[in-house]
């Protein structure tokens, strides 16, 4: 219930923390009219959450002046489950700091200060703020003083300075009125620090660049969570330590999948044979699929001259993902002049490009369309040092890239099937829980015609609401030449995941002059379907490692039977039977090392193998093998026909087996 007096909005409820006032977020103590229209935003929406983060962030920056008054600030927004906080100081932070800052912001907490917003000139932010460098140039950037080729990053310098003016928010002492400490914000805040409570935790330290530019000074950046209530906390850490054990980085190393060898340089993997093994058999499903599907394979190279990416517009709006060009073909005399004009060559970010040229190479009628192209093409993104992350961020990726060419009459159709296609395929994998999210032209970074968008971000709008699924809006988050539909999948701990994208496209066609020859003799524009199931191979492989937490469904495992004879004497059985399905195709070896048995039971549970095949003499008399599974049960006396069959039929029907009851289910 929402009570107004003296133009004040009252809320009951306790749980409030902010309100919407005509549709922005502002403080509880915002001064309203009856006329306005409020909304109260509650400490557990993704809004309040933000809030309580945000303002965690302030009080742990406000520790950190309180122990280190030399300390300088730097930004510190909220980010997904949490917040950070970056600092200049002269010696990085260590765990001990970090217990002595948590000490510091539970009396903070405990003294309930407020959080009071001023509005300020930049004359008096620049005053009050005089010792603080970081600020400044924030301020000047904000007022245009700064270069002007700068701008403020829309996830982090903007929780400062975003807005249409610059405020500051004073944490007062709630007995005497004091202002105890200062910090340049947009906010909103909680009301006071008290509200913060005892549901938060510093979690981490890190190194970063002011900024994210690496000729920028390198800050220390302390991480921490806030939730609404310790119990909440203590959820999402037990969260943590579960997403830790699944961690791809840590799995990769321990089951040999992959590494990042410091000779190759940052974000460039390479896959080991057991990863290998993985990533082939991703692949080579994905291909059975789409030629099921129709869609026709083409290859196109790693480099292009600039003049592609010109005419496509990714050197206008992508330049700052792309690794800078490479200068080749220039011939020079004898003398050093200049004979032959060199040209720049970039390694490519995209592939659609290539598909366009590839599309338009000859005379298209409407019969040869829907056109559907398909690649695992390779692509090269520069991103920085600071984001490269494992598989899932990387500077070199495959991506399983289709660019389909169809009618106007007939998109919505082909977006439909398109949807449904990539939602079967990546069930097929294992994951079967998402929700859609639709991205849509941020007004700032687009090409095309707003009509051509508004048609585009309608259809794709339809096609999501008759998929059934959940719909998300992302406001901006599209690409320059078109809105996107984005599949979102949960893994088996409920993490998000963003996974195929579909992108709908009137520009590209254009700016390339594609045309076909429509029923009436005319030439048409086609339009053109971006779909990217994976996203990319190595980042879906990381995805897959972490929902798996390394143990693959048996089709994917690279070891998928291993043999351990019980003694030495039962080897040559066990070995027929292994060649057995090996004939069949099953990836499966002997173990006849030298170790005890119980030894090799452990290095291959381990290894995290489907089916452990073990031998003695009850099996071998009466021509049988025991099954051992993941989780240590087992299966006794199982024929070996039946044992084959059981096997290539986990195989064929991509079961995931980590048990017998699993394993029984399997027809």
């Amino acid at each position: 219930m929402i009570y107004v007096v003296d133009g004040f909005e009252l809320f009951t409820d306790r749980s409030v923390v902010a309100m919407r006032v005509n549709g922005e977020l502002k403080d509880l103590a915002t001064q309203t009219t009856t006329t306005d229209v409020v909304e109260p935003v509650t400490i557990d929406s993704p809004d309040g959450l933000n809030i309580l983060r945000h303002s965690a962030a302030h009080v742990l920056a406000q520790a950190v002046q309180t122990v280190n008054p030399t300390a300088k600030l730097g930004i510190g927004p909220p980010v997904t489950d949490g917040f950070y906080y970056d600092f200049d100081v002269a010696e990085p932070f260590t765990p001990d700091d970090v217990k002595a800052l948590e000490k510091a912001m539970d009396r903070i907490i405990r003294q309930g200060q407020r959080f009071v917003r001023r509005v300020v000139t930049d004359d008096e932010a620049r005053a009050e703020l005089a010792d603080e460098p970081y600020k400044l140039e924030l301020i000047g950037i904000k007022g245009g003083a700064a270069d002007a080729t700068a701008e403020l990053g829309a996830d982090n310098e903007s929780v400062e300075v975003g807005g249409a003016e610059l405020t500051i928010y004073d944490n007062v002492d709630p007995k005497t009125g004091e202002t105890l400490w200062k910090d340049l914000c947009r906010g909103p805040h909680l009301p006071n620090t008290r509200m913060i409570g005892n549901g938060y935790s510093l979690t981490r330290l890190a190194a970063a660049y002011w900024r994210g530019s690496e000729k920028n000074p390198q800050l220390q950046r302390v991480y921490g969570t806030a939730w609404p209530t310790k119990d909440e906390l203590r959820a999402f850490q037990a969260r943590q330590e579960e997403a830790a054990k699944r961690d791809h980085r840590k799995l990769g190393a321990e089951l040999d999948l992959f590494s990042f060898p410091e000779e190759i340089g940052s974000g460039l993997a390479v896959f080991h044979p057991k990863g290998g093994v993985i990533r082939q058999e991703m692949e080579a499903y994905s291909r059975k699929r789409h030629t099921e599907a129709g869609y026709e394979f083409v290859y196109t190279p790693h480099i292009t001259k600039s003049n592609l990416f010109e005419v496509s517009g990714h050197l206008d709006w992508y330049s700052d993902g792309m690794f800078p060009p490479m200068h080749l073909d220039e011939e020079r005399n004898a003398d050093g002049h200049v004979t032959r004009q060199g040209v720049d060559y970039y390694l490519k970010p995209m592939n659609c490009p290539f598909h366009n040229l590839i599309f338009r190479s000859s005379g298209r009628s409407y019969r040869d369309l829907p056109m559907r192209l398909f690649e695992f093409g390779s692509v090269y993104r520069y991103e920085k040092s600071g984001v490269v992350h494992g598989l899932t961020r990387v500077r070199g990726m495959t991506q399983d890239d289709a660019h389909i060419y169809t009618t106007r009459d007939r998109m919505k159709e082909e977006l439909t099937g398109t949807l449904n296609f990539v939602l079967q395929l990546l069930a097929d994998y294992g994951l079967e829980d998402y929700y859609l999210e639709l991205s849509t032209k941020d007004p700032k970074k687009f090409v095309g015609t707003d009509e051509d968008w508004d048609e585009a971000t309608q259809t794709l709008a339809e096609v999501a609401a008759e998929s059934g699924l959940e719909l998300v809006a992302d406001p901006g988050g599209a690409a320059f030449y078109g809105p996107k539909i984005s599949v979102q999948a949960r893994d088996a701990i409920g993490r998000t995941w963003q996974m195929s994208t579909i992108q709908l496209d009137f520009n590209l066609p254009e700016r390339f002059d594609l045309e076909y020859t429509a029923p009436d003799g005319s030439r048409q524009r086609p339009v053109m379907i971006h779909r990217a199931l994976f996203g990319s191979i190595e980042r879906f492989f990381a995805v897959l490692t972490e929902h798996y937490a390394g143990a693959f469904p048996v089709w994917l495992s690279p070891v998928q039977v291993v043999g351990i004879p019980i003694s030495e004497q039962y080897g040559p059985y066990l070995d027929d039977v292994i060649a057995t399905l090996k004939k069949a195709g099953v990836r499966a070896e002997v173990d006849n090392s030298d170790d005890r048995m119980q030894k090799k039971i452990r290095n291959h549970t381990k290894a995290k193998v489907p089916f452990q095949l073990i031998v003695g003499e009850e099996d071998q008399t009466n021509g049988a093998v025991s099954f051992r599974f993941r989780d240590g049960s087992q299966e006794n006396g199982v024929p070996v026909a039946e044992a084959v069959r059981r096997i290539l039929a986990s195989i064929e029907t991509r079961a995931q087996v980590t048990n017998q009851e699993q394993f029984a289910s399997v027809q």
